[in-house]
């Protein structure tokens, strides 16, 4: 076999040999010589793995040829045999020969067989260890290069300029505020309601910062208890509670260096705020279970979908953190506040999923954009996502129609309609203004989700196609097309 362990015999007794080679030929390539003289020539044109050697031989003993082996072949394992009673001098040469084990004579073969698998594995598991290391050696400028890289790549994938926004978008503002804040070691709050986009603007502030280089890393405060939360903030020691069954390294400690974002704080409970207080008042952790502290080198950024000022008046968020949290605070504005962004954000929505989703669609037709910009978005971004990602399943063309829309999407009204349906609960206005409204309304949605087919919409309405047209002239709707 091509991939059996070569093992050089030395022993001037041929039948010794051969007792050998019968105990071990079944499962390894062995060679036997009588002296040191034959036995480093072999050594010279073959490639062995194991040396037993008799250390009573003609003209040099076994020790002092295994000690030449280890010189000129340090790679081979060096085992020493003798049926004579000087151990006391081998073992006083074991460690001058490096020699890996000792056999006596007599031998079992069970005993010797074992012992030479033994000599071969540990063979093996050396030339794994030196191609590792020299793999390291030779790979660290690589992936030196590699990290630098991904870390460039990561600082150019969420600075600010990637926020996706139109010239005269309120989110403007608060990115210039960003961008000022992000060369310091500030603590920044960022508020806003969920979806808003406040951990991408976390990212963006740790990417434009001088810790780019190193960790950033992400806890939701709001979804576990205080001990589970502890130990993913602080680390643990094992055995500090039921389940710790190894030692482990916090976020923060991993994030040393670098940011944390700790998304959701305004949920945390007043216990956990004082072990946090503490953190950012020392500068240094203490993991559960452990009676030492670790000095830490983080930047927080901090973000909730509560007003923490209301939270502090309430008594359920305490008053020094969150002056240790807030040293700058940047509000993000709700989707619905941002109107003339939706469009722009619908589209880059659009060109990064659907190529990862396996379709080729290019964009949206005019009336699906005109629902888009009409719906609240009471879930900001991520609903908005949603939506996008949605009418990319349903689509079976190259553009996407507002017919794939979700019904509330379709039924949100242009933002004038929105002003004649606030009559509907208002005091004012006549009971025929609001149900004329009410029947736009209506109309426009059963229509968009017939996609203006208007035989089909008539029939639902339990409408005649004539009577259908006579109510779409008498409010401005004729001109769409079937």
């Amino acid at each position: 076999m091509t991939n059996q362990a070569t093992i050089l015999v030395i022993d001037d007794e041929v039948r010794s040999q051969e007792s050998i080679r019968r105990t071990l030929d079944e499962e390894f390539r062995v060679l036997t010589v009588s002296s040191a003289i034959e036995g480093r020539a072999v050594m010279e044109r073959e490639r062995v793995q194991v040396v037993l050697c008799d250390h009573r031989m003609p003209g040099v003993t076994g020790i002092d040829f295994l000690k030449e082996v280890r010189e000129n072949w340090p790679d081979v394992v060096r085992m020493i045999i003798s049926g004579y009673t000087d151990v006391e001098d081998i073992i006083a040469g074991i460690n001058d020969a490096g020699i890996y084990q000792y056999i006596l004579k007599p031998w079992h073969p069970d005993s010797l067989l074992l012992n030479i698998r033994a000599a071969a594995q540990l063979y093996d598991l050396q030339q794994q260890s030196n191609r590792l290391n020299v793999e390291m050696r030779t790979s660290q400028p690589v992936l030196q290069r590699r990290v630098a890289a991904k870390h460039e790549k990561l600082r150019s994938h969420y600075e600010f300029s990637r926020i996706v926004r139109s010239a005269s978008s309120p989110l403007n503002q608060v990115i210039d505020l960003a961008v000022r804040v992000a060369d310091s070691d500030i603590a920044v709050h960022i508020s806003g309601e969920s979806g808003s986009g406040k951990e991408l603007m976390g990212r963006a502030i740790h990417y434009s910062s001088p810790r780019a280089s190193r960790a950033f890393v992400i806890e939701n405060c709001g979804a576990m208890s205080d001990q589970l939360l502890e130990s993913e903030l602080f680390g643990h020691k094992r055995g500090s509670f039921t389940g710790a069954y190894e030692d482990r390294v916090g976020l923060f400690e991993q994030a040393d260096g670098g940011t944390i974002f700790l998304d959701e704080i305004g949920d945390t409970s007043p216990s956990f705020q004082v072990k946090l207080l503490r953190v950012l008042q020392e500068g240094e952790i203490r993991p559960v279970g452990s009676s030492r502290s670790r000095k830490v080198d983080v930047r927080v950024l901090s973000a909730t979908n509560l007003n923490l000022e209301d939270e502090v008046r309430k008594g359920k968020f305490r008053e020094d953190l969150y002056y240790r949290l807030t040293q700058f605070v940047l509000p993000m504005p709700a989707l619905r506040e941002r109107s003339e962004d939706i469009k722009l954000i619908a589209q880059a929505l659009l060109a990064e999923a659907a190529p990862a989703m396996g379709k080729e669609i290019t964009g949206f037709t005019p009336e699906a954009l005109d629902c888009l910009g009409n719906y609240q978005w009471p879930g900001n971004v991520r609903e908005l996502q949603n939506e996008i990602l949605r009418a990319i399943l349903l689509c079976d063309g190259k553009s996407i129609g507002a017919h794939l829309f979700s019904p509330k999407v379709l039924r949100a009204a242009p933002e004038e309609q929105q002003q004649d349906m606030g009559i509907l609960a208002g005091l004012e206005g006549g009971l025929k203004e609001r149900m004329d409204a009410l029947e736009a309304r209506v109309l426009r949605e059963c229509l968009i989700r017939h996609r203006w087919n208007k035989t089909r919409a008539a029939t639902e309405l339990g409408l005649s196609r004539v009577g259908l047209r006579s109510k779409l002239a008498r409010y401005g709707m004729e001109n769409k097309n079937e």
